[in-house]
């Protein structure tokens, strides 16, 4: 579970890596799109570092199934409402866990209100 999360979130890392044609702007997501993409990205970070057994990842609840299915819903979501492909997506997505991980603290600061809407959605 935890395996197709990192995959998933390394994927599109890497797909952001080399060097792409011409680059699809992203379109204007909404409030809720854009809650949905740092949440998918939040998600995949903690359940990744759970999964190798990070005490301070572990101090939030198991992520591994939810926190994935949350990523694959998002993710469909996404590309259903703003006409993105799997690789736009991949990158918006990449760009999310960037930001979470380049500002200490970040992940902390997002993962409450990341939890109340997991919890909101029902999985």
């Amino acid at each position: 579970m935890t395996a197709f999360l990192s995959a998933t979130l390394l994927l599109a890392m890497q797909s952001t890596a080399a060097p792409a044609p011409v680059p699809t702007p992203a379109p204007a997501l909404s409030l809720e799109q854009q809650s949905g993409v740092r949440c998918a990205a939040a998600f995949a970070l903690v359940a990744q570092a759970q999964a190798a057994g990070d005490a301070e990842a572990l101090t939030y609840p198991a992520l591994g199934e939810r926190g994935r299915e949350f990523f694959v819903r998002t993710a469909a979501r996404l590309i259903d409402e703003t006409g993105l492909d799997r690789n736009g997506v991949g990158q918006l997505l990449s760009a999310e866990a960037a930001r979470l991980t380049q500002d200490e603290g970040a992940l902390d600061r997002t993962m409450p209100a990341c939890l109340l809407l997991l919890q909101a959605s029902g999985l």
